[in-house]
């Protein structure tokens, strides 16, 4: 009989293992600087950003393509169900020994006009390989596009850099809101866990004949309120994370921890001040414009240097062979050489004016990107400015919302023991309670207010990346 102790051994120490791989294969923990370095890997706007520049590396390698010899070959066979005819006129046909006579693709001899011959002017089969190698001597358009490859690799560059900019902003905002919605969760649970005591204290106190019924019913109806704000907020953290997986670029069957809290993201004095203080560094829409500025110029470039001539170098080797019978086409003694070389001129003469019009296209699109340059240099102003005053705002009411907090936490605190001594009421205590949780939820909003003005500050100096 086999011994299955050692399988069963195995098995279970395999079931023993798996769950936990598994789960540590589908949860991923994560502070915000790896969530934007993870999200510069995996999120799709990131990655198709990152493909554009792969593509422009490729358009700059074919635009040079097209300065390299040109080389290309033709094998080619042809049947001739009716070989093409020649038509001279009786005396040359004589003279040549046709006459039509067992021409397989003439008419009979006997059918042929008088004053002409007929004679074919090819055999049954036939077949060839040619080569043909051209090199560019000289085209104007292909040194403006070689150039303008080069730019628009530039521009793929700067779009990946603002792609980038784009994730690192929605990132941050979305881990901002997750970490606000966790808050908010624990606050509510202290909140609920306070009313759970304080129902249990007055129901006790009642029970005791020193409080009402209506006291109960009082902070039960506070203690539902404040369950049914819990279940919705618990729908928003579910929604806050999915969101913040898309931004991340994780798969939905994946769960992420935030590894930081949100009062470790709190701005520090300096930080704020620098950041009011900061100038406009460098911002990638700027970029953007002057390269398709310069893209727009060489198009037009592209169109003038279009009159001048192009001049191509090219020549061609061919072999034929051919045959009546088809056994014998491609016998050695029946192939036959010829090539050729030459240099080609292509001079444009007219054309309709039609370069003139692209190039006059071209002067006003070169003249409305320079408008949307100054436009986008004035609207980074305003909203440097108007972001800055933002975050001053945001920072003044952070301010004021610690201090209720702190505020609120002490009146709940001093109507508790007034409560439990018995100078105090019930409804006092209530509401002491409603604004404690007010003013801590004020408090994160706030916070939450300040952090994502820091974000825009930062993106509007041109510093968030």
């Amino acid at each position: 009989m086999i011994d299955k102790r050692p399988v069963i051994l195995i098995l279970c120490t395999l079931l023993w293992h798996l769950p936990g791989r598994l789960f540590a294969q589908e949860a991923i923990r994560l502070t915000l600087e790896e969530s934007i370095r993870y999200a510069l890997e995996n999120n799709v706007e990131a990655k198709n950003a990152q493909l554009e520049v792969l593509i422009s590396k490729g358009t700059i390698g074919e635009q040079r393509a097209q300065g390299l010899p040109q080389i290309s070959s033709t094998l080619e066979f042809t049947k001739n169900l009716q070989p093409p005819l020649l038509i001279l006129p009786a005396e040359a046909g004589d003279f040549i020994g046709g006459g039509g006579n067992g021409d397989p693709g003439g008419p009979p001899a006997n059918d042929q006009p008088s004053d002409i011959s007929v004679l074919p002017f090819a055999v049954n089969y036939q077949s060839s390989l040619t080569s043909t190698v051209e090199q560019m001597i000289f085209n104007g358009s292909y040194f403006v596009g070689l150039k303008a490859a080069r730019t628009l690799k530039q521009l793929t560059d700067f779009d990946k850099e603002k792609a980038e900019i784009d994730v690192i902003e929605n990132v941050k905002k979305a881990y901002y809101t997750v970490l606000v919605n966790e808050e908010r969760k624990g606050l509510i649970e202290s909140n609920l866990r306070r009313l759970k005591q304080l129902l249990d204290e007055t129901t006790a106190m009642y029970e005791a004949g020193f409080a009402e019924k209506l006291d109960i019913s009082r902070i039960k109806v506070q203690y539902n309120n404040v369950s049914t704000e819990f279940d919705r907020l618990i729908s928003a953290i579910e929604v806050s994370k999915q969101l913040l997986k898309l931004q991340l670029g994780v798969p939905f069957e994946y769960e992420v921890f935030l590894e930081e809290s949100l009062d470790n993201m709190a701005l520090e004095d300096g930080a704020v001040y620098s950041l009011l203080e900061g100038e406009i560094s460098n911002r990638v829409e700027i970029n953007q414009l002057e390269k398709n500025i310069e893209l727009a110029t060489l198009d037009l470039k592209n169109n003038q240097v279009q009159y001048i001539p192009n001049v191509t170098a090219f020549g061609t080797f061919q072999r034929v062979t051919g045959a009546q019978d088809f056994r014998n086409v491609y016998q050695a003694d029946r192939w036959f050489s010829s090539s050729f070389a030459g240099v080609r001129m292509s001079i444009p003469i007219f054309d309709g004016f039609r370069k003139s019009y692209a190039i006059q296209q071209n002067r006003v699109q070169i003249r409305q990107l320079e408008n949307l340059k100054f436009n986008t240099e004035q609207s980074i102003k305003v909203e440097a400015l108007q972001s800055k005053q933002n975050l001053m705002n945001a920072i003044r009411a952070l301010e004021v919302q610690r201090e209720n907090r702190e505020l609120a936490s002490e009146v709940f605190n001093m109507t508790k023991i007034k409560y439990q001594e018995g100078v105090g009421s019930n409804f006092e205590l209530v509401e002491a309670d409603a604004a404690l949780k007010e003013a801590e939820t004020n408090y994160y909003s706030a916070l939450y207010d300040a952090l994502v003005a820091q974000v825009e500050v930062e993106k509007s100096l041109g510093i968030l990346k």
